[in-house]
């Protein structure tokens, strides 16, 4: 899928938290300006949890109660950190089943938290604004689910 400006990134994010339910563990890829953040963005718009979203680079990790009674939205960033141990210590599992989780910069550090999550790797053309999107979904959870519903290339295991 391509996405041209920020806010369509933002767009996909508010459709793709129709999808979500709580338990749900979002693994976020891509370099650096690709639109991670933008795209955690519209799923707490779509989520009508408590904002601002923003990087928590620094703070590791930030949740964000809902305001309509549903999942609160676990936004974390892995970048600094440094492997499996400092992962543990942020104990994002003790609120995964209630809530829906989603860790920038998560690749090889955060999959063992659930047999089932979906992937999304964001990736920034170099001319223009423009980012592509790749969902894929892991696990029995994510089997049934059409991820067609937010227009995306997908693959699932």
């Amino acid at each position: 899928m391509r996405l041209s400006t920020a806010e369509e990134t933002r767009a996909y994010g508010t459709r793709l938290a129709a999808l979500l339910r709580p338990g749900d563990l979002l693994i976020l890829s891509g370099p650096l300006g690709a639109g991670k953040t933008t795209l955690v963005q519209g799923v707490g718009e779509g989520l009508k949890v408590r904002g601002p979203i923003t990087s928590p680079t620094f703070v590791i990790a930030r949740v964000h109660p809902s305001l309509c009674g549903g999942p609160p939205l676990v936004h974390a960033d892995a970048y600094r950190l440094g492997g499996d141990l400092e992962v543990d210590d942020l104990d994002l599992d003790a609120s995964l089943e209630e809530s829906v989780t989603v860790v920038e910069w998560g690749e090889g550090l955060v999959e063992g938290l659930s047999e089932e999550r979906l992937e999304i790797h964001l990736d920034r053309t170099a001319d223009d604004e423009a980012r592509t999107v790749t969902l894929r979904g892991v696990g029995a959870r994510w089997a049934g689910v059409n991820l067609g519903d937010t227009p995306s290339e997908t693959a699932k295991e």
